[in-house]
């Protein structure tokens, strides 16, 4: 690391002035650790990440629990990118371990590959059966081929619209009810329409991803070598709120005005107390469970979507390859809703207009700032895979860099 700083000094607060920064990284996550490296290399700035957690990597955070077991606290993280230069910027940090991620749901006690396929169909109606539906699936749209289930709903081939009822019912519909706390009746159409069958046999959860895999250390590593700059400190367990203040036109850092780059990757609405209301999230409690076997399950991941108050159960072990004989962590995730100040962490932006249009007002708020700019999942109030927030990071580090 460039230098951790003790983050609370005795009379309370940070150590350092913060104002001393030529830029200040709020959250230690993929969007603030990727531009406070290329602020610090690129631009020759000195840089103070600020971290509330007390552990860089944001949600990607690994660690070894008491059994060994290398696990990721905020639930699996699965590296995949068609991006070319996130790749290149994301591997000068790790070295990448082989891995192509495969999922299975649990239907009425049946583990069926997802995206339902072509093997989830013999499955789910049978082998003779199956093929026949396969036959005519790839005599109207071909092999290898991504079908929403809307378009074989909108087919004059009742066996089309047999198999979209399916998928609908058993893949999408109970597992969406979990996942975002909705009732069938509150399911955008849209949304449900857009559920993908799989008229082939690659039955990989990201086919498309050019590169795909595990950093060969971990992330929590990845992140270690990514912020280890001599220009970067980093403070962890520290709420930059205590130190960071929107003004009327100007930003406050130690109630004076401050005129370096802020980067903050924290939400919105929290900066400004939820004055305007609170942004809604969808959160997860995650349990896990250490078990005296080789292996639990076939695959790094099985969504329960028929059954179980759960979603769905990672093993870690087959998403690192970690050998260890004789124990193994699972991981059951429980969908919730957001609370804030109960020490729930946001995951999963609710995108309704009302909360689009209330994180609008809050844009607006900071917009004439020239030197305050939000960047990532919280802060832009969006989802994000990893390779996507890592993207607008390294757009956002060109524009600063280049009107530096």
């Amino acid at each position: 690391m460039g230098r951790f700083i003790d983050a609370r000094s005795p009379e309370g607060g940070l150590a350092v002035d913060p104002s001393t920064y030529d830029a200040i990284c709020v959250g230690a996550g993929y969007a603030g650790a990727t531009v406070a490296r290329r602020l610090a290399e690129d631009g020759g700035m000195r840089v103070l990440v600020v971290e509330m957690r007390e552990h860089i990597a944001g949600n990607a955070y690994d660690c070894p629990d008491e059994a060994g077991i290398l696990i990721h606290l905020y639930g699996p993280h699965i590296y995949h990118t068609t991006d070319e230069r996130v790749h290149e910027f994301l591997s000068r940090f790790t070295e990448w371990d082989p891995y192509e991620h495969r999922v299975l749901a649990d239907i009425h006690g049946t583990l069926m590959p997802v995206p339902f396929n072509h093997a989830s169909l013999k499955l789910a109606f049978g082998e003779e059966e199956g093929e026949r539906l396969y036959a005519k699936l790839v005599a109207a749209f071909g092999e290898n081929v991504k079908v929403p289930i809307l378009e074989l709903r909108a087919s004059d081939d009742p066996d089309l619209a047999r198999v979209a009822d399916y998928v609908y019912e058993n893949v999408f519909l109970h597992y969406t009810m979990k996942q975002w706390g909705q009732t069938p009746d509150q399911i955008d159409p849209a949304v449900t329409g857009r559920v993908p069958v799989f008229v082939g046999d690659d039955d990989r959860y990201f086919p498309q991803a050019t590169w795909q895999g595990m950093p060969h250390d971990g992330y929590t590593a990845l992140f270690e070598r990514m912020l280890d700059h001599e220009r970067i400190d980093v403070a962890l367990g520290q709420d930059a709120r205590e130190f960071l203040e929107v003004g009327e036109g100007e930003l406050l850092v130690g109630g004076r005005p401050y005129e370096g780059i802020v980067v903050y990757t924290g939400p919105l609405d929290e900066l400004f107390d939820c004055d305007l209301g609170a942004l809604p999230y969808r959160s997860l409690r995650m349990d896990f469970e250490t078990l005296a076997m080789d292996r639990f399950q076939p695959v790094a991941t099985v969504n329960y979507t028929v059954s179980e108050d759960f979603t769905r159960i990672t093993e870690f072990k087959n998403l690192t390859g970690q050998k260890l004989e004789g124990t193994t962590t699972i991981m059951r995730e429980y969908p919730r809703a957001y609370e804030r100040g109960c020490g729930m962490d946001p995951y999963y932006a609710i995108l309704e207009p009302a909360n689009l249009e209330l994180h609008r007002r809050y844009l607006e708020r900071v917009s004439g700032l020239g030197n305050f700019h939000p960047v990532g999942r919280l802060a832009e109030y969006r989802y994000y895979d990893m390779d996507g927030v890592c993207a607008s990071a390294l757009e956002l580090a060109d524009e600063l860099l280049a009107s530096a």
